[in-house]
């Protein structure tokens, strides 16, 4: 007897590639009801994270009577707000970052090589579709996935490239990376 897909649950994540190289991914789904005359009237709204696994992420919120709807909403809005996110060797973030909206709090760190996602259920939604493949991350205070998500694209929109550092110091690139060996070969 085959097996159906799971449906409903919080954990039940919804990813899929598009045509024009986005991966959307669903991260929360919430079921509305609004009392009227004659019963109770459900609306969903939707949480969708976007980004193109190459530094491009954006999040959206879409309302709507049916799922599917909701979930085409949030995938938009997702495209219409995006951040850029430098990444280290493509793979991880160039410091440790901390990020915060309203109670959520999060802290960002970034990983040797193979170590992988690890983060909770929203925040790794954002790392897999910015295309971060080694990151250590830590939700403290509201576990609310819109909070969660937003103090995620804190951290990341307060990610510098070292470039953009040298520059502002008045340093050549070239230099700020020996100071950075230089520091790494001092701790081992």
């Amino acid at each position: 007897m085959a097996q159906r897909p799971q449906q409903g649950g919080r954990n039940n994540r919804r990813e899929e590639e598009q045509d024009d190289g986005f991966v959307d991914k669903l991260v929360h789904i919430n079921r509305v009801a609004k009392v009227v005359k004659g019963g109770r009237r459900f609306g969903f709204a939707a949480l969708v994270v976007v980004g193109d696994q190459k530094g491009r992420v954006g999040f959206g919120h879409g309302k709507a009577r049916e799922v599917p709807e909701a979930i085409r909403k949030a995938s938009e809005a997702a495209k219409r707000d995006m951040i850029f996110v430098p990444l280290r060797d493509g793979r991880t973030l160039h410091h440790d970052v901390n990020g915060r909206h309203g109670a959520g709090k999060v802290i960002l760190r970034s990983a040797p090589a193979g170590t992988g996602i690890i983060a909770g259920g929203p925040m790794r939604a954002v790392f897999e579709t910015v295309g971060m493949s080694d990151v250590v991350a830590k939700s403290l205070g509201s576990s609310n996935p819109y909070n969660m998500v937003r103090a995620t694209f804190d951290a990341l929109k307060r990610q510098m490239h070292p470039k953009d550092i040298a520059a502002q110091r008045g340093l050549k690139y070239s230099t700020l990376q020996e100071r950075r060996r230089d520091l790494i070969g001092a701790e081992e």
